[in-house]
């Protein structure tokens, strides 16, 4: 009755959300589960497979990881790269996500959108940017790579997208519309254009991705794209432990795809009027 749940890491964010949901889920089911972070390093996801299998959990729930190894264990993957024989991964509809963010900003008359993408080690980045590449060829919008900066470093918190947009900031391109990473690396930004004197949503609109339980207690309220992260945990505990029921039959493979919401709070707004 023990689940072992892998993570990159514990903070405000998008893997608490998704782990919040998955302790609901296997509470409902009277599993309890072990977790273990592993800070995107690849031994270390190694490692944890084999104590957990030690352990004797009964099944593994993985949260933006990617499995080195394959267990014969009943897996289910959150926002994992890759697709593997009988695991069933559960993903964001990220061109849907796309489209949201991108059609609010456009239908604010925004066309210098800049973009601060996700660490190159995040199952999401590429998925979500090639979404992003897209949504902006659809709403006929430039993109400017000189617009593009990237989350460095692995600190769950802040800083690394004050610094993103620090760097943005320091292109001297102008720009009048932000879309972050996620909800963490939005409020980084915001801080940072603010230090440069730029206004929010005045002078600059900022969208971020996730709505954590913060998002909303931000001043200004930050726009988001809203992933029902507790629900993709409760779903993928709820996968799991039917599998485990199964009782050895054989689970097909699958992808689960969840579609976003768009909440628009006061960070966005019209874009300035050209002086």
């Amino acid at each position: 009755m023990t689940i072992g749940v892998l993570v990159p890491e514990i903070s405000e964010g998008y893997a608490t959300a998704v782990l919040a949901g998955v302790e609901k889920g296997l509470l409902q089911a009277g599993y309890t589960f072990f977790l273990i972070s592993h800070h995107h390093r690849a031994e270390l996801v190694e490692r944890a497979e084999a104590m957990l299998e030690e352990r004797s959990v009964d099944g593994m729930i993985a949260i933006d990881t990617a499995l080195p190894v394959k267990t014969q264990l009943p897996t289910i993957t959150v926002s994992c790269p890759g697709q593997q024989e009988g695991i069933t991964n559960i993903v964001l509809n990220h061109k849907r996500a796309a489209e949201l963010a991108i059609n609010h900003l456009a239908g604010l008359r925004h066309r210098k959108i800049a973009f601060i993408k996700g660490q190159a080690f995040s199952s999401d980045t590429e998925p979500r940017w090639r979404a992003i590449q897209h949504a902006l060829r659809r709403a006929k919008l430039p993109c400017d790579l000189d617009l593009v900066a990237q989350l460095e470093g692995d600190a769950p918190s802040h800083e690394p997208g004050y610094f993103a947009a620090q760097r943005l900031l320091a292109s001297n391109k102008n720009f009048t519309a932000l879309f972050a990473f996620n909800d963490v690396s939005a409020i980084g930004a915001i801080r940072a254009l603010r230090e440069a004197g730029r206004r929010v949503p005045q002078d600059v609109s900022v969208v971020g991705f996730d709505d954590v339980q913060s998002a909303a207690f931000q001043n200004p309220g930050l726009t988001t794209v809203r992933q029902p992260l507790q629900t993709m945990g409760m779903l993928a505990a709820e996968t799991v432990v039917r599998q485990i029921r199964a009782s050895g039959e054989h689970v097909p493979a699958k992808q689960v795809v969840i579609d976003p919401e768009f909440v628009v709070r006061e960070s966005t707004g019209p874009a300035p009027k050209r002086k």
